[in-house]
């Protein structure tokens, strides 16, 4: 079960992926979280930055579907204003909006990576999808208190 919870890559934020050893391994497509990934927990504002990033990704060859646990109408403004699909109420772990994902991106499990700031969420669910995985820190210490509990077991997994 320890490998499970074990991210192929963890790095401080989705501005230190190394895209270029993404590609070399076969990769050219993310699954991102949303809360603490990419934006602040419940969050509509996204960071210049942010924008910024995802404009180099998709310049440099890469696809992006933003998959979340959270209700529909965030998840979707959010991807919209960043040209990207999404798949609200994820349900992750589970492997449902991981499949889902993969077919909007047209993609397959060896050219994608899963990108998130949760364990027991992004790399629980992209590990047993077999999908490389990478863990980035939280943008922020505000979130749902579901999350705040779950982070205290993920100091055992670290």
């Amino acid at each position: 079960m320890k490998g499970l919870l074990k991210p192929d890559l963890q790095v401080k934020s989705i501005f230190d992926i190394p895209l270029r050893e993404l590609r070399k391994k076969g990769i050219n497509s993310l699954i991102i979280d949303l809360d603490n990934t990419i934006t602040q927990w419940n969050s509509l504002e996204i960071s210049q930055e942010v924008f910024q990033w995802f404009e180099k990704i998709k310049h440099s060859g890469f696809k992006a579907c933003l998959v979340s646990n959270n209700p529909g109408e965030r998840v979707s403004l959010i991807a919209k204003a960043l040209g990207i699909p999404s798949i609200p109420k994820a349900g992750k772990p589970r492997r449902k909006a991981f499949r889902q994902a993969l077919k909007l991106l047209n993609s397959s499990l060896q050219e994608t990576a899963v990108v998130g700031d949760q364990i027991f969420t992004d790399v629980l669910g992209g590990n047993r999808m077999g999908l490389y995985t990478v863990l980035v820190d939280p943008i922020s210490s505000q979130e749902f208190i579901g999350t705040k509990i779950m982070r205290f077991f993920e100091k055992f997994c670290r």
